[in-house]
Order: C-alpha cells, then structure tokens, then sequence
C-alpha cells in the first residue's frame, strides 16, 4: 500500500516556502537569533529560532494560524489544487496550539476567542473545511497525523486528505524548557560533543495526501510506523523507536539496506542524540548505511511540525538531488561515529527512498518511509 505526496508547504525561520527553505539548509544557514518575542532577562538561555514577521507594533496573536493557512495554500496550489476542502479532512499536528495568543490576552493584549485557539475555524473560513482534526502527540504530532491520514485513504474514507503542522513559540513553554535543561544551548548542534540542549524553532508545514495513481504526484508515502512506549516521561527509550523502525519498515516492505537517506529527530539533546544514534547504529550495521541528516540545526526545534518538516526536506532533497547538512556539526557524537552523517556542505545524492524519524516526550514515537516519486 502506498500514498501520493501531491503538493508540500513550508513556512520557516529561513523561508517562506518549500523552496527557499530547503535552499537555505542546502546552503548551510540557519534562522538562529537573539529571542524576539519576549525579555528573557529572567532566563538562562536566550536564543531562538523565530519568524521575524511581527512588525513595528510587536508580537500579535495567532501567528501559528497565519503560517498554517499559508503552508495549506502553498500545499494545494502545488499540488494543482483549488482552495476548496469542503470535502477534503485536514488534519494538523501541534504541541502548543496557540498558547502564545493566551499568554498576550492574560498580559492585557487583545483578546482572542476560544473559538481561534483551535485551527478548525480559520481553516474553514479560509479553505471551506468542514472537517479538520488537531493533534497534540507532541514532537511525533505532525508523523502521526500523516499515518492518521493514511489510514483515512485506505480504508474509504477520503481519497485526498490535508496533512499538517504548525507552532509559534510560547513564554511558558521556553521558561519550562530552560529550567528543566541542564545546559544552557545558545545553537542546536545535532549529535555534536557540544550539543548542549533543545532549542525551540517556529514555523509551519502542509502537505497534500491523496489516493495512488489519482494525479500528480511529488513522492510517495510507503509507511508510518507509530507506537506510544510510555517507557519514561521526556527520556527516549530505545527499544520503542527501535519497534517504531522496524514496523515502519515492514509496512513498506523495505529492509535497512533499501534506505538511501535518514532524516533524524536529532534535537540536541544528549540522551536523544545518544539514544537515537546507538539506535540507528544498530539497525544500519550492515553495509554502508545510508546518508543522514537533521535540520533542526537550520531551523529549531519546531515541535509539533517538526516530523513533517524533515519528511518535506526528504522529499525536496528527491526533487532537487543534494541533501543538506547537519549544519554546526564539528565532531560527532562516540554513538554516532559510525554514521554517515552529512556535514560541512550539502551533499550531492540520487535519492529513491528515504526514512524520517520522530519522537516525542512520553515515548510517542513515529517513523516514516517516503519513496522518490
């Protein structure tokens, strides 16, 4: 069974587009600055990867919103599509919703409807959809929606269906971060000796799922594995990511010596950046092993968008033929020496198949195999 990816959104900190998005990675920037959206003089860290697109008038409510319907937009007409889902489910990953909008309204900013806080009514009002589901499965929300959607399609009850993901960054949420870090990260460094801790990136991204062989297609999607380990609140368990590889492999019908490119979660962290290595270690030990890469160096950690970002990069990297770097990786992990990690500069590749790895707090894992249309 398989699924056609027939149109791809993005909204970055380095890009308002797919295109200009994953150049900007293929190039080795990153969208890393001095937060913005509010004084962390009362916090240790003091870094972000954010949109820079308030204005004069300072932070406003609902950005998350705005940057979701551009991604759909961008998604559809890609695809070929008019901006009518009157029949088509969209359905969107997020970790936050839009908590930053509750944070502005309680600090006498404007108020902001209940009703806004969920995507549903901006997206039918937008796009005419009637039906729309949002998904809080943490990091891996965004992986898991798409396996929801798949699901969809294969058992009738959609033949197109709207895949996405989008979060702004919050104050409470980059206060629990810097106290529950040990380190203090001023960058993300993937699977670096320096990496030093999670940095929180913004953004959004869509994609357009529909029926095999029903029209245009940019990649197919082969499968989605999806577990919930449960094994520990925030530290990863490598047992469940490994089920998660390995179910994702079998629904695809591709063994680890098929996979041609791994995106990684990769967030910077040391008990993920170890865990997921030894993992990747162990399921690639024969061969080679395909080239790997994370992008949430360039990027940030863009939570709930963040699975379906590294699955659009894959594709881009199909589409135009290089895959970009792990951007500020200097000297690797000892778990992931043996890896092929893409460094310095992008990488020159033909890729047919490729694998995209998620993972959430509480063991919520999603893994991803994406085929070159």
């Amino acid at each position: 069974m398989s699924w056609d990816i027939a149109g791809i959104g993005i909204v970055s900190c380095v890009g308002g587009d797919a295109r200009t998005t994953y150049d900007a990675l293929c190039a080795g920037r990153d969208g890393l600055a001095p937060v913005r959206v509010f004084d962390t003089a009362n916090y240790r860290a003091h870094h972000a990867y954010e949109i820079d697109d308030r204005g004069p008038g300072g932070d406003r409510p609902l950005r998350a919103t705005g940057w979701l319907l551009s991604a759909v937009a961008q998604a559809l007409a890609d695809a070929g599509l008019d901006e009518d889902l009157d029949e088509v489910p969209v359905l969107v990953g997020t970790t936050l919703r839009e908590q930053r909008s509750v944070e502005l309204w309680w600090r006498g900013g404007p108020k902001v409807p209940v009703e806004r806080l969920d995507f549903g009514m901006a997206l039918r009002e937008r796009f005419a959809a009637t039906t729309s589901y949002t998904f809080a499965n943490a990091c891996a929300a965004s992986l898991y929606a798409l396996g929801l959607a798949a699901d969809m399609i294969e058992l009738g009850q959609a033949d197109t269906v709207v895949v996405a993901g989008t979060d702004s960054i919050a104050e409470s949420t980059f206060a629990a971060m810097d106290r529950a870090q040990t380190l203090v990260p001023d960058a993300a460094r993937p699977f670096d000796r320096g990496h030093r801790g999670m940095v929180m990136g913004e953004g959004a991204v869509a994609a357009v799922l529909r029926r095999a062989g029903t029209g245009r297609a940019v990649a197919r999607l082969r499968s989605v594995g999806l577990n919930c380990d449960a094994a520990h609140p925030t530290a990863p368990d490598p047992e469940g990511i490994t089920a998660a590889v390995r179910e994702a492999h079998r629904r695809a019908g591709v063994t680890p010596r098929d996979i041609e490119l791994v995106m990684l979660h990769g967030t910077g962290t040391a008990r993920n950046d170890e865990t997921e290595a030894a993992v990747m270690s162990e399921v690639f030990a024969e061969g080679p092993g395909p080239l790997m890469t994370a992008v949430k160096s360039g990027v940030g950690h863009t939570l709930g968008g963040s699975g379906l970002l590294s699955l659009l990069t894959a594709v881009l990297s199909m589409r135009y033929g290089a895959v970009p770097p792990v951007i500020g990786l200097r000297e690797p992990i000892d778990e992931a020496a043996g890896l092929r990690l893409v460094r310095d500069a992008s990488r020159p590749a033909s890729i047919g198949l490729a694998q995209v790895n998620a993972f959430g707090f509480g063991g919520i894992n999603a893994v991803a195999v994406v085929e070159k249309a």
